[in-house]
């Protein structure tokens, strides 16, 4: 049992830092209400958060090399900590941002690449691989219970309580830090690349911001944009500018690696296909995910009314087949090896999509909804169990924090796309429908489609029916036209969530692309890699936080 302590303190931190993603998730409204703030205003908290994480894990990786990954392991926990304890006694959502997406990212970026590379270190072989599998499984453990938890808290206490229980958690990791093993640095440290560093926080930061206030600006035509160019919604510039600075940082990267100097990241990993492509099968992973962890609590909260309890409760078939399947999934890859497994599990999750699909409706079937979630459980869990140590596995022992930092913020980059682009979507579509249905309508007057469409100029939010129709009866409508008005809004709802979910089904299928050049290889045929110092452990165990980032 000795032998497994190790990993139990490391799967701890991993599955603190998936819980208060999941609690965010299903205490959005409550959250609005607090902080008196709109749905806009806390989807851009959840997207900062993955953001800052994506920004800053290849720094983390890094650092781990320069400092030791368990001394850095242990620095991010204090960090996270203290962000753990501002955002619980947080005043403002500018506090709440600051606290949560800002300090508890900035403490996530260092421990996750740091407990990736621990994980490696620590085991061999099969134990490496029941390792991810038990840490993919502790990741679908965290979004089993944190709905459920979070939900329970916040409807009955304060949200404010699963903030605080982390800072005792990181206090009883720490007391428990000797069981970690330490590995000594030999030859030189390699030093921070500072400029690469500043290009790289710098391009994720813009092209995510862009794409995240795309629903606000829009993305050609202006609408509430503080500025435009060229008559243009700035959000395509936005993009394109943090496209072109991670272009710059890439050129400094080769140009490092000719020189001799330490780069922030050997860009030349990228070329082995196995870990290029589970990379981009991770990014594809989260993306979904967190695209529909962010529509679906909408759903359940805005649209059926239900409170942050009743949500977590219809959020709990996700989390449980997931837990399930991402620990079991790691012997399935050991039979049928991770590219068919993978490939297998985007097929479940686009019919887990296209179940979803059908369950939206203004009244919830909640049979058929839990049936649809639990499927699309199977699929994220069968995808988490292969793709951590698909990635590892790709990597030497000297590349374990470097390609840590890579999956980390694969993983991250693509939770802070699936909130803030399945969110931008989301609210397009929502406008997009509203506007359509307003003009359409028969019982409403000229003058009133003008009003409404003067007012969806000035931005659009996803709020309930009632408070639209409050809206509409201040603005002085007759109550026929309210009726009308409400009754729009309330069909271009479901419209803007069913666009969100279909977007995350295109987003699976489109995955498939990438899957050729996974490793098809079953146990004892590991993918074979030119520069590991020790041979791959099997293929097939499951990624480390990829569930909830």
């Amino acid at each position: 049992m000795k032998h497994w302590w190790a990993l139990i303190v490391l799967g701890t931190a991993q599955f603190l830092m998936v819980l208060d993603t999941s609690v965010m998730n299903v205490s959005i409204t409550q959250l609005v209400h607090d902080f008196d703030t709109e749905v806009t205003a806390i989807q851009a908290v959840i997207t900062l958060y993955a953001l800052v994480m994506a920004a800053f894990m290849l720094i983390g990786g890094k650092f781990g090399d320069i400092l030791g990954r368990r001394r850095v392991f242990l620095l991010g926990l204090i960090v996270y900590g203290t962000g753990s304890a501002l955002t619980a006694a947080a005043p403002t959502v500018w506090v709440l941002a600051l606290g949560w997406s800002v300090i508890e990212g900035l403490g996530a970026a260092l421990v996750l690449p740091a407990m990736a590379a621990l994980v490696a270190e620590s085991y061999r072989g099969r134990d490496r691989a029941v390792a991810y599998g038990v840490i993919g499984g502790l990741a679908g453990a965290g979004i089993a219970v944190g709905p459920l938890l979070g939900g329970w808290v916040t409807t009955y206490l304060t949200w404010r309580l699963v903030f605080a229980g982390e800072v005792v958690v990181v206090a009883a990791v720490l007391l428990c830090r000797r069981v970690i093993p330490q590995t000594p640095l030999t030859g030189p440290r390699p030093r921070l690349d500072g400029v690469g560093a500043a290009l790289s926080a710098a391009g994720l930061g813009l092209g995510v911001l862009g794409v995240l206030q795309s629903s606000t600006w829009g993305w050609v035509q202006p609408r509430n944009a503080p500025f435009t160019v060229f008559g243009f919604a700035p959000t395509l510039f936005v993009v394109g500018a943090g496209v072109a600075v991670l272009a710059g940082f890439g050129h400094w990267e080769r140009r490092r690696e000719r020189r001799g100097a330490d780069p922030l990241v050997t860009l030349s990993l990228l070329g082995r296909p196995p870990l290029r492509s589970g990379l981009l099968t991770l990014l594809s992973q989260n993306l979904i995910l967190l695209g529909l962890f962010f529509a679906i609590p909408l759903y359940l909260q805005v649209v059926q009314g239900f409170d942050a309890f009743q949500t977590g409760l219809r959020l709990l078939p996700v989390s449980v087949t997931m837990l399930v399947t991402s620990m079991g999934g790691s012997a399935l890859g050991r039979v049928m090896g991770p590219r068919r497994v993978i490939r297998l599990a985007l097929l479940i999750l686009t019919a887990a999509i296209a179940w979803l699909l059908a369950a939206i409706d203004p009244v919830i079937d909640d049979a058929q909804f839990a049936g649809a979630m639990a499927v699309l459980g199977v699929g994220v869990g069968l995808l988490a169990s292969q793709l951590g140590n698909v990635v590892q596995s790709s990597a030497a022992e000297k590349e374990r924090s470097e390609v840590g930092g890579l999956q980390f913020t694969a993983q991250n980059l693509g939770s802070a796309l699936g909130t803030a682009l399945i969110g931008s979507l989301l609210v397009g579509a929502l406008a997009h429908a509203f506007t359509t249905q307003v003009e359409g309508h028969p019982r409403l007057s000229e003058e009133t489609r003008r009003t409404v469409g003067v007012a969806l100029e000035s931005g659009i939010s996803f709020v309930t029916t009632d408070q639209v129709r409050s809206a509409a009866e201040r603005a002085g409508l007759p109550p026929h036209e309210v009726d009308a008005v409400t009754e729009s809004y309330a069909s271009a709802q479901l419209d803007g969530l069913r666009a969100a979910i279909l977007a995350t089904g295109g987003v699976a299928l489109a995955s498939f692309l990438v899957t050729p050049r996974l490793p098809s290889g079953r146990t004892g045929r590991p993918p074979r890699q030119p520069d590991t110092d020790v041979p791959p452990g099997p293929p097939g165990a499951a990624g480390p936080a990829g569930a909830a980032r």
